[in-house]
């Protein structure tokens, strides 16, 4: 019976979430939730849009959230309550990058790759404004 579900925020967190799962000896089901707070700014408004929900119920289930880059927190704090509040048997957290300084909420994360500085980055899945450079190989900060 498969428990373990891997859950990559889209769409940034695609990239490292399919490099992530390669490296995982269990079996799972991907399930993918999309969340928007950036537009096409390079600051986040604050106001956090689910654009996609999962398909399968996740109660019982072990789950591990993956995440691409965690700035004010809003984002993560509303789709982790999300997930919470469908009784999953464990909720744990994978961030790639983490820009700690910008934090207006406590997140639990349950792994942190990078820190980094407050910086806007893209690349390898993270977008450029307008919604580019996703498939650059490399993350990449914006110039000052």
């Amino acid at each position: 019976c498969i428990r373990d579900s891997v859950i990559p925020l889209l769409r940034g967190g695609f990239m490292f979430a399919a490099d992530l799962v390669r490296y995982m000896d269990v079996d799972l089901q991907i399930e993918f939730l999309g969340a928007a707070s950036y537009g096409e700014q390079t600051v986040s408004s604050g106001e956090v849009r689910l654009t996609l929900d999962t398909t399968l119920p996740l109660s019982g289930r072990d789950v591990l959230l993956v995440e691409d880059i965690i700035d004010t927190g809003l984002t993560l704090a509303y789709i982790q309550n999300l997930i919470k509040s469908r009784n999953p048997t464990s909720l744990r957290t994978i961030v790639l990058l983490d820009k700690e300084i910008r934090r207006k909420v406590d997140v639990e994360i349950d792994r942190c790759v990078f820190n980094i500085p407050d910086r806007f980055v893209f690349g390898y899945g993270l977008d450029s404004p307008g919604g580019f450079d996703r498939n650059l190989p490399n993350i990449v900060a914006l110039k000052e």
